[in-house]
C-alpha cells in the first residue's frame, strides 16, 4: 500500500508513503487512503485520525506519470478517475470521526485539497498550500466544493483563478489552516490536540456535531432550524448524552 496505518491509544495515524515522488496522488494512492478511511471508521479503538506524511513534501498534488495517462483516457475512464477523488474527499469530509492533517512541507493542488477536507490543520511555518491547476490548462473542480464552504467565494476565487502559492501564515489568516507550529514540535502539538479532543468531548457528541455542520450549511433557515432541532432530541437518546448528564448531576469526573 503507498499509505499505512497505525493506531495508538485511540488515535489513528494515516501515513501518505510516497517521499519518493513528494506524495503525489495517483489512483492507487487515492484508493489506498479511501480503504484506510474505511478502515478507521470501524474500527472502535479509533476515535480521532491524524493524516500526515513521510518525507519533506505533504503531497506535490497529481503525480506526474498519472497526468499523462489521463492525457489518453476517455471521458468516461476520466468520470471514474475524478470520481474516486470525489468519493475520497467527501468520505473525509463527513467522516463521524475529527480528521486532523499535519502538514510538513508543502500542500498543493490535489495535496491542498487534502488538507482541505480535514476538519482542522497543523502547519510547519515554511509550508506553502495552493491549487495550481489552471496554471496548467486544468481546473480545481472538486476542490472548490469544499475551500468554498471552508474559506468563502472571494478567498476561493482569489487561490483558484491565480493558482498561487500562499504561505502558512496567510493560510490561517483566511481560515484554511486553524494552527502554526514549529517543525520540531508539531509532532507533539497535534498528539496533545487529538488526546485532548478524546478525553474531553465524547464520541457521540463529536460525530454528531461534524454531521451537523456538514448537512445544515445547504438548508433554508427553517429546514436548518428543524433539522437541528431533530439532531438535538436524537442526541439526547444517545447512551453518551445519558452517561455525562448523570455524571454532570452527580458532579462526578467523566473522562471519554
Amino acid at each position: 500500500m503507498l499509505a499505512n496505518y497505525l493506531v495508538k491509544d485511540r488515535v489513528a495515524y494515516i501515513t501518505i508513503n510516497r517521499p519518493e515522488k513528494r506524495n503525489a496522488l495517483n489512483a492507487a494512492l487515492v484508493a489506498d487512503l479511501g480503504s484506510l478511511f474505511d478502515k478507521a471508521e470501524h474500527d472502535n479503538q479509533v476515535k480521532i485520525i491524524i493524516l500526515n506524511a513521510l518525507g519533506d513534501v505533504f503531497s506535490a498534488g497529481a503525480d506526474l506519470d498519472y497526468l499523462k495517462q489521463l492525457q489518453a483516457n476517455s471521458f468516461e475512464a476520466n468520470l471514474k478517475d475524478s470520481n474516486q477523488l470525489k468519493n475520497l474527499f467527501h468520505k473525509i469530509y463527513t467522516h463521524p470521526k475529527i480528521v486532523i492533517a499535519q502538514v510538513e512541507g508543502h500542500a498543493i493542488a490535489g495535496g491542498c485539497g487534502l488538507a482541505t477536507v480535514c476538519d482542522f490543520v497543523f502547519s510547519t511555518p515554511e509550508s506553502k498550500f495552493g491549487y495550481t491547476e489552471v496554471k496548467i490548462g486544468f481546473i480545481p473542480a472538486i476542490v472548490s466544493i469544499f475551500c468554498i464552504r471552508k474559506i468563502g467565494e472571494s478567498q476561493t476565487k482569489q487561490l483558484l483563478f491565480t493558482g498561487d502559492l500562499i504561505s502558512a501564515a496567510r493560510a490561517k489568516e483566511i481560515n484554511l489552516i486553524n494552527f502554526i507550529t514549529e517543525k520540531n514540535k508539531i509532532e507533539k502539538e497535534v498528539l496533545d490536540f487529538a488526546s485532548k479532543l478524546c478525553v474531553s468531548a465524547s464520541t457521540q457528541s463529536l460525530a454528531l456535531t461534524k454531521q451537523l455542520i456538514t448537512n445544515v450549511q445547504d438548508l433554508p433557515l427553517t429546514e436548518a432550524l428543524d433539522y437541528a432541532a431533530e439532531m438535538n432530541a436524537h442526541a439526547r437518546s444517545t447512551e453518551d448524552c445519558k452517561k455525562g448528564i448523570d455524571a454532570f448531576l452527580n458532579k462526578n469526573q467523566i473522562k471519554w
